[in-house]
């Protein structure tokens, strides 16, 4: 029968060394079975390489991320002049990021759709080097202006495809607008043709029709 004084010491006591060894070999087997279920987890050492999709066309992008084991999701769209639809103009992660698998690549493509621009407060507000200005930095091209009658080179108005235009309405982006200017030769013009009307729209008086035929 193994005594207590026995028992604690260290050289004579085999079963003391056998629970040491025992919890050594638990530890490191709870450890390894850790770091092997972590590992699984995360799948670590599982990693892919995003590909570059960007310029590509929606279907080949889908393809491309597919065959990566990711998915691919469009989160917006914007118009390009001259790009056809469904061209992929960016994408997150960007191209030779690591992503684990099942990743999801977010695009933003292009779209056929117009966007619509308000128009500024320009008319009877702005002379024609102001409007014209303030339009074409917002991407709208103009015509010949529509000389009206009025104060030099001042805006009375703007017309899109011969319809009248408000301050404030939407009209497509990169319209081709007409501004109505005002010309002071018009003007005056208009104002002359204006009095002679009304002078030659005054009746005449008994006398002034009563003709002298006394040289008869």
């Amino acid at each position: 029968m193994i005594g207590f004084k026995d028992f604690f010491s260290f050289k004579k006591n085999r079963f003391f060394w056998i629970n040491i060894i025992g919890m050594v070999v638990v530890v490191i087997a709870a450890a390894w079975g850790t770091l092997t279920w972590l590992d699984s987890y995360t799948r670590h050492g599982e990693a892919h390489i995003v590909p570059n999709v960007k310029n590509k066309s929606m279907e080949e992008a889908a393809k491309l991320l597919n065959a990566e084991n990711m998915k691919s999701v469009i989160i917006d769209s914007n118009y390009v002049k001259g790009v056809p639809a469904g061209m992929v103009l960016e994408q997150t992660p960007v191209a030779g990021a690591r992503v684990k698998e099942g990743r999801a690549v977010y695009l933003t493509i292009t779209t056929t759709s117009v966007p619509l621009v308000q128009l500024p407060d320009i008319i009877d507000n702005s002379s024609i080097r102001q409007a014209a200005a303030k339009l074409k930095s917002i991407g709208f091209r103009l015509t010949e202006p529509e000389r009206v009658p009025g104060e030099q080179d001042w805006v009375y108005g703007i017309k899109y495809r011969g319809q009248e235009l408000k301050s404030g309405d939407k009209v497509p982006n990169e319209a081709l607008l007409t501004l109505c200017v005002g010309d002071t030769h018009l003007r005056d013009s208009l104002a002359m043709d204006s009095t002679y009307i009304e002078l030659n729209s005054i009746p005449q008086t008994d006398e002034e029709v009563k003709v002298d035929d006394s040289w008869f």
